[in-house]
């Protein structure tokens, strides 16, 4: 049923005048980390989307010249079936889109399908230029051909064609007055709170789950990632944390015995013949950040089938082997929770990208530019400092581009943000839990009344914006309590000035 609150103003309003990896941790390589699990498997099952269409919009390839007319289709997922309609000037949720398949969101966004039919919402989800099936030049090869190609894969142009989309639905639908709420979880996280900064206009507010806008240059600890995966560990166990962080000597140990990489490729069941220690570690260190991630009190499938309270398991594995059983052997059983729950894997892959999301080391290489080290105490991963130069000179190998490591903080901010934003930002929610190793670049603390941060003990990655179960645990319950509060009061500010406008304008 639609919200009572803005039925009685609509009803006033209308007789006058008428809306969420893994890191790569490949910085001693110089590669780029990831949001998302590089190794991450998409689940075998597809779950049931509720009632949408699939279109596809012609979006400009670049928003920002004036020199060609050159466009690409762009897929977005519109649901209608709960929308009250333009005469009620009802809300429009739009999520925005992330580094993948937009679908592989939808499925697993479920909090926003639950919610619409409560605020008589429209539902959409654009993807994302350059991932799933909107590639600009006609094909992904094409699209990914060279930095030329590539140079149109940035974050401000996605925004402009979230905005340009939308702004054309709202026309094509005669819902200019219809308000526009932004969702988005992790790297969609930070586009929504970065649209609602730079658009305004276009959307009242956003809800920012997971979203490390603050991951840039020194405005956090580089080491505060890996340091929050690691005490997710030590947490559970601090003999599992102990044998993870001594795993890395015995790997390189062992790699450097005789027929030491072969070995290694039996011991850890992989389907090709290891070439060096390094990419067994990156397989490793991905599967930690990740389970620390996807750390759910529930089972879950969004990047491993996996149970809940994963790192639990994985160290209850670990510890569980008898006295003498080599570290090895005891790091091979805890993984396999992640790699390998349901038992069902033959052998491991190592260069996997199954859902689409390479397109990030292009971005990576250019503006999203997030430095990470890993300390030498706090953990359990190798000692390492961050490496610009290493990171530039594999940019420069890779697509021949330099990184701009200050963009980003020149296009949105993130230095003295408890000011700036103070200043003329509104509407916007951070929301983060903290068993997830991205909410060290996030905001948590309030910035102002409607610059609010919602944060929970236990939560992890954008688990707000997934969709509920009987399992969820009371805490889950009330943060989404909370958030369909806020945005349910965004609404009836929007409503209540179009109100006095309406009065405004009627009394002249």
């Amino acid at each position: 049923m639609l919200i009572t609150n803005r039925l009685s103003l609509l009803h006033r309003f209308l007789t006058i005048f008428f809306i969420f990896i893994s890191i790569s941790s490949c910085a001693l390589s110089g590669r780029p980390p990831r949001f998302l699990g590089n190794f991450a498997k998409p689940a075998t099952h597809r779950k049931t989307l509720p009632s949408h269409e699939t279109r596809y919009f012609d979006q400009r390839l670049d928003h920002f010249s004036f020199r060609g007319d050159a466009k690409f289709k762009q897929r977005y997922l519109i649901s209608t079936e709960h929308w009250a309609g333009p005469a009620q000037m009802a809300p429009i949720f739009l999520y925005c889109g992330n580094e993948g398949d937009i679908v592989w969101f939808a499925e697993n966004t479920g909090f926003i399908w639950e919610i619409a039919p409560a605020f008589g919402a429209m539902v959409v989800f654009p993807e994302h230029r350059y991932y799933g099936e909107s590639m600009p030049f006609g094909s992904r090869d094409e699209a990914y051909k060279n930095a030329s190609t590539l140079a149109y894969l940035t974050s401000e142009q996605a925004l402009a064609d979230f905005a340009v989309l939308v702004t054309s639905l709202k026309r094509n639908l005669s819902a200019e007055t219809s308000p526009v709420v932004l969702f988005g979880g992790s790297y969609g996280g930070m586009l929504a709170a970065w649209m609602r900064l730079k658009y305004p206009h276009i959307a009242i507010g956003a809800l920012a789950s997971s979203a490390p806008i603050l991951q840039f240059e020194d405005i956090v600890p580089s080491e505060t990632f890996y340091d929050i995966v690691s005490q997710d560990f030590k947490r559970e166990s601090s003999r599992c944390f102990d044998t993870i962080k001594k795993s890395w000597d015995a790997l390189e140990v062992e790699g450097q015995q005789p027929n030491g990489l072969k070995q290694l490729t039996k011991a850890f069941r992989l389907c090709g013949e290891l070439k060096s220690t390094g990419d067994l570690n990156n397989w490793l260190e991905s599967a930690y950040s990740s389970l620390a991630m996807v750390n759910y009190p529930y089972p879950s499938s969004f990047l491993m089938p996996l149970p809940g309270h994963p790192i639990k398991e994985v160290c209850k594995r670990i510890d569980s082997y008898p006295e003498g059983t080599s570290v090895l052997e005891r790091i091979f059983g805890g993984v396999s929770v992640y790699y390998n729950f349901t038992g069902e894997v033959d052998c491991f892959q190592l260069d996997d990208d199954p859902h689409g999301m390479s397109g990030w080391n292009w971005q990576a290489c250019t503006e999203m530019v997030m430095p990470m080290s890993s300390s030498r105490n706090s953990s359990m991963f190798r000692t390492y400092d961050y490496d610009y130069t290493a990171f530039k000179l594999w940019c420069l190998e890779e697509f021949n581009v330099e990184p701009r490591p200050n963009w980003i903080t020149t296009e949105y901010g993130g230095h003295d943000y408890m000011t700036t934003w103070r200043e003329f930002g509104s509407n916007i929610i951070f929301s983060n839990g903290l068993l997830d190793p991205w909410s060290g670049g996030s905001v948590l603390k309030n910035v102002s009344d409607t610059l609010v941060a919602l944060v929970t003990e236990e939560g992890a990655h954008h688990i707000d914006l997934r969709a509920s179960t009987p399992d969820d645990p009371d805490w889950l319950v009330e943060q989404r309590t909370k958030e369909v509060a806020i945005i349910k009061g965004w609404l009836n500010d929007y409503y209540q000035q179009k109100l006095h406008s309406t009065y405004r304008l009627a009394s002249n």
